[in-house]
């Protein structure tokens, strides 16, 4: 066969084979379509391997043992409740200073009745109203005026002579009383403006005239010798005995109701 021959040959066969290839494609895309267009059943396997056999499903695993119940922790105590917040209590005022009056502090009384040797004896006790208001170091009246003071008689004594100023009046201050409370007090009494006052012939007076007329008759007869002598005698004693009693009358010491009287603290006091 010659050369041109097995050309046209293989020619042929290539067209032949091409047109196969175009049908073959024309077919595909046809079966393409068709494929699309048909439903689709989603539960059937699409895969053609064969349905795997399950696994035989494990043994059920044992529960494990239960742990004993743990007992109930107590329960706590309740919370005491928070105290209530006060106010703080005021701070306690400071005592007062008590009102003291020193040693040495004067103060002027009035007596309120008469103080007489012949009528008063010592322990009598008299009474006298403190005059002004007396106060402490820092102004306070520790005892006021009115506050009465009572005083006792420790010393009283006439005098016998006329021309001397023997007489004797001794006061001390025992007590006070403020407000109606009584208290002691440690003082003494000071400036008592006493005097002498004479008073009646009494009994002593008419026996010491009786005295002098006694001694006189007695002299008188001794000097005379006879009665004559002692009756002149008795009258110059009886003469003499009436101013020797003149002379030698007692005078009252007295201190007036209403007199003045200083008295001074000779301890402290404190009502």
């Amino acid at each position: 066969m010659s050369k041109l021959t097995l050309a046209t040959l293989a020619l042929a066969a290539v067209a032949a084979c091409g047109r196969g290839e175009k049908q073959d494609l024309a077919t595909a895309d046809s079966l393409s379509r068709d494929l699309q267009l048909a439903p689709v059943d989603t539960t059937a396997a699409l895969s053609d391997q064969p349905a795997a056999v399950p696994a035989p499903a494990p043994a059920p695993r044992p529960a494990p043992a239960k742990k004993p119940a743990a007992a109930p922790k107590p329960r706590p105590a309740p919370a005491a409740p928070a105290p209530a917040v006060s106010e703080p209590a005021p701070a306690p005022e400071p005592a007062p200073t008590p009102r003291i009056l020193a040693a040495g502090v004067r103060l002027s009384a009035t007596t309120e009745a008469e103080i007489r040797s012949h009528k008063n004896k010592v322990g009598d006790q008299v009474t006298a109203r403190v005059a002004s208001d007396v106060r402490d170091a820092a102004g306070r009246v520790v005892i006021p005026a009115g506050s009465v003071v009572t005083l006792q008689v420790t010393a009283i004594k006439e005098s016998e002579n006329k021309g001397d100023d023997t007489g004797t009046l001794a006061l001390e201050p025992s007590s006070v009383s403020i407000n109606g409370n009584s208290y002691p007090l440690v003082a003494s009494a000071s400036g008592l403006q006493t005097h002498l006052e004479g008073r009646g012939t009494n009994a002593g007076d008419i026996a010491k005239v009786g005295a002098g007329t006694g001694i006189g008759a007695v002299v008188g007869r001794v000097i005379g010798g006879n009665t004559r002598g002692a009756v002149i005698g008795g009258v110059i004693g009886g003469a003499v005995g009436t101013q020797r009693a003149i002379e030698t009358k007692d005078r009252d010491v007295v201190l007036p109701q209403g007199s003045a009287v200083t008295i001074t603290l000779d301890g402290g006091f404190e009502p």
